[in-house]
């Protein structure tokens, strides 16, 4: 198989959840085990740094490669879900997976994966634990791809677990409280491992104090760090939060024998992008007129982009939207401004919501715009129609994103 055919099978094997829902979740770590036995057990041969959390997740794994990288380590990066292409998920200094190495890899084990039925997931974390192993990373920095406690990632024993916020999101499978959520997240925390929360409420800190303590782990709050947050290439304001959770842990690294000076934490948030490729995080495509994109698609992620894209001078906002399917679209339709013209379109994927239902539901909010056949034909459609003195915003899904950057 070449490397689209090989994809191809990966992505066929067992429902995904980027792709299929619901029906995709294993409440179950059996099948991760049983593959991590089969491949030797990779996950004990390197060292690793666990994130997991409801929004920003992403934007601090790849904050702390970009710090580890400044200080001269070699460093994994696992990542999910990817914008453009698969490769994107599995990266050593900024550098992704050879597709060569994906292709052999499912090659030699393609009858193992087939008979033990391993789902995408759970094949694409082993094919990166193998992967970072055979390149001999100093650290690898693991994020989370949903909830925490049955993840397939939450076999590795890391240096620091990381929980960036709890919010309201994926409650078909973490619960519907913040408590319930916070406690399927905390469930990556490890027996004497140091943990760093992002931010807190009252709900999901009583939480993580009582599962430190269980564990008998270090616990920190970000939200008591105190000192100079220095900058970061990424322009999102909600970057801040994340900077305090990295920074908190960058100081606990280094109390605890790892080599990162100051200069290296200052550089690697000033280079990100750069050093890492990261996509989509109030990413600007555009000048003129200005066109922005975020993955922001829940709550609490899109209450602060939009926020912050009201505060962006402009004639006129237009927003290209689209969504998928299991989304409450009572509770994120409320936060998208009334003055803005939408474009509303479905993601190519097969959770995408039809347009015309998403139309509909916009309109009980005074949300008002036309339907589109895709998202690049209602790209186009607000790039025709707006003028250098206006906005475009580009988001509401991961999917969304991919299309257009």
């Amino acid at each position: 198989m070449n490397y689209r055919e090989t994809l191809d099978w990966m992505f066929a094997q067992l429902p995904m959840y980027q792709r299929e829902g619901k029906s995709a979740y294993k409440a179950d770590l059996s099948n991760t085990f049983h593959l991590a036995s089969y491949l030797g057990n990779p996950e004990k041969a390197f060292r690793s740094i666990h994130v997991a959390g409801t929004n920003g997740k992403g934007s601090t794994s790849h904050m702390l490669a970009s710090i580890f990288q400044e200080a001269g380590y070699v460093v994994g990066l696992y990542t999910s879900p990817h914008l453009k292409d698969f490769r994107e998920r599995i990266r050593i200094n900024g550098q992704e997976i050879p597709e060569g190495y994906i292709i052999d890899f499912i090659k030699k084990h393609k009858e193992f994966f087939e008979k033990s039925r391993l789902s995408f997931f759970e094949m694409t974390v082993g094919l990166a634990f193998q992967y970072f192993v055979a390149s001999k990373v100093d650290i690898a920095i693991i994020e989370v791809g949903l909830g925490g406690r049955l993840d397939s990632t939450n076999i590795i024993t890391p240096e620091i677990s990381i929980i960036t916020n709890i919010g309201m999101d994926h409650t078909q499978f973490l619960g519907t409280t913040l408590a319930q959520i916070a406690s399927e997240k905390a469930g990556i925390i490890k027996q004497n491992i140091p943990v760093v929360i992002g931010r807190t409420t009252p709900e999901t800190k009583v939480v993580f104090k009582e599962k430190a303590n269980e564990k008998e782990s270090d616990l920190f709050f970000a939200e008591e760090f105190n000192g100079l947050l220095y900058s970061t290439d990424l322009k999102g304001m909600y970057q801040k939060e994340n900077i305090r959770t990295v920074m908190t842990a960058c100081r606990v690294l280094k109390k605890n024998g790892w080599r990162i000076e100051e200069k290296s934490v200052r550089k690697g948030l000033n280079n990100v992008v750069s050093n890492t490729k990261l996509l989509g995080r109030w990413q600007i495509l555009k000048q003129h007129p200005k066109v922005i994109c975020d993955t922001a698609h829940n709550v609490d992620g899109l209450t602060q982009v939009m926020n912050q894209l009201l505060e962006e001078k402009f004639e006129i906002l237009h927003i290209v939207l689209g969504v998928v399917n299991d989304k409450d679209l009572k509770t994120i339709l409320p936060l998208f401004p009334s003055e803005g013209i939408y474009y509303f379109s479905k993601p190519d994927n097969k959770r995408g919501l039809d347009p015309k239902i998403l139309h509909k539901e916009a309109l009980n909010f005074g949300l008002k715009g036309d339907c589109y056949n895709s998202i690049k034909k209602a790209y186009q459609a607000a790039l025709q129609s707006a003028t250098d003195k206006d906005v475009i915003y580009v988001g509401g899904s991961t999917f969304v994103v991919a299309e257009i950057i």
